[in-house]
């Protein structure tokens, strides 16, 4: 079984999806039932996937051979299986297999630029009718994508996702240096790695921050971490009177090289998206050994289960004091950080990789 993964999210700085995709592109072709993996983006088959994370242009092709390149691609998609695990199915496969990893374009339309909203609106039911089969990463958008769109429950399988190695407990030594660079202490600094975006809730958590007590939010500071996002103008003006205040630390898209790190010197991770279709990040801390607080919303209780705190981010009162018992009540923490451990220990790219493998060849006997 051929199989064509389509890499458009593999782009820097890399988000969720390109994680998700970036994976795929490692582990599917150690696949038992894989035989030659593809890589193709806007029309062109890749050598090598990576390139584009180093931020490398496509190689240009001959003009003199545009047609005969054409064709060639055209038979080796028809040959192939196809995956989009960005949402979408390119215009020109005619039948695939596609990853739907939430619903929040339709759910929640005002948390997204307008530009996206059209995108949506003009590419997805095309798509959508071109699936073979539709993954998803929770049995929450599963359900959703079923009921909002009319769909047999045969044709939607949830597959979560993986947390890497990489994510792991680790003694304050193994992390000071990086830590020390950015100003920070093991163990004594809160953490939320997030997308600037609306739905996020990452105003909501500034302003629980805020209201801790003095001596609190002094000796154990906000840190976020994440891409820019939009729709955020006053975000960013609230995060420059945390950071002004001295108990807020922004420090934008984190790499790969030091995210572990910064996961793991956090004495607690909150996470109080209002909407996900999966919910990475608290599993990486949970891998990290950090107690974790997620909002009481969407997939989040599916994929933390009784790993994490819960909070409704609008209840800022509430939220406020949930930070506040979660920073000083040493039972719950050792608890949550046990729990959180095991829970983590259930997700693997591994895994997400042989069940992915394993739809392929279920849909195209």
């Amino acid at each position: 079984m051929d199989v064509t993964l389509v890499v458009d999210a593999l782009a820097p700085p890399l988000t969720g999806i390109g994680r998700y995709t970036l994976e795929l592109c490692r582990r599917i072709p150690l696949q038992p039932s894989v035989g030659r993996v593809r890589y193709y983006l806007h029309r062109q088959f890749l050598e090598d996937p990576d390139q584009l994370l180093a931020g490398k242009a496509l190689p240009r092709r001959r003009r003199v051979s545009r047609w005969i390149n054409r064709r060639l691609a055209d038979a080796r998609l028809r040959a192939s299986v196809v995956h989009g695990p960005n949402f979408l199915l390119p215009d020109e496969i005619e039948t695939g297999i596609v990853t739907i990893h939430d619903l929040s374009v339709f759910r929640f339309p005002e948390t997204h630029p307008a530009e996206r909203l059209r995108a949506f609106e003009r590419d997805f039911p095309h798509s959508l009718a071109r699936a073979s089969h539709i993954i998803t990463d929770s049995d929450t958008v599963r359900r959703e994508l079923i009921a909002e769109f009319g769909l047999s429950d045969s044709n939607v399988t949830a597959v979560p996702l993986g947390v890497a190695e990489d994510f792991q407990p680790r003694d304050p030594a193994q992390v000071h240096a990086n830590l020390a660079a950015l100003g920070l202490q093991p163990g004594h600094y809160g953490l939320c790695v997030s997308t600037l975006e609306p739905r996020k809730k990452i105003a909501e958590l500034i302003r629980a921050w805020s209201a801790l007590p003095v001596s609190v939010r002094t000796s154990t500071p906000l840190v976020l971490a994440g891409a820019k996002g939009w729709l955020n103008e006053q975000l960013h003006a609230e995060i420059r009177d945390g950071v002004a205040a001295g108990w807020l630390l922004h420090l934008g898209y984190v790499p790969d090289t030091i995210l572990p790190a910064l996961y793991a010197g956090a004495c607690l991770f909150v996470y109080p998206s209002s909407y996900e279709g999966f919910g990475l990040p608290p599993l990486e801390a949970m891998a990290s050994g950090v107690p974790v607080l997620v909002a009481n919303r969407s997939c989040l209780p599916e994929i933390c289960s009784d790993a994490a705190g819960y909070i409704d981010p609008d209840d800022v009162s509430g939220f406020s004091n949930a930070i506040s018992e979660a920073l000083t009540d040493s039972a719950w923490r050792t608890a949550a950080r046990e729990r959180g451990l095991q829970r983590a220990a259930g997700f693997t790219w591994d895994k997400c990789a042989a069940m992915t493998a394993s739809i392929y060849s279920s849909v195209f006997r």
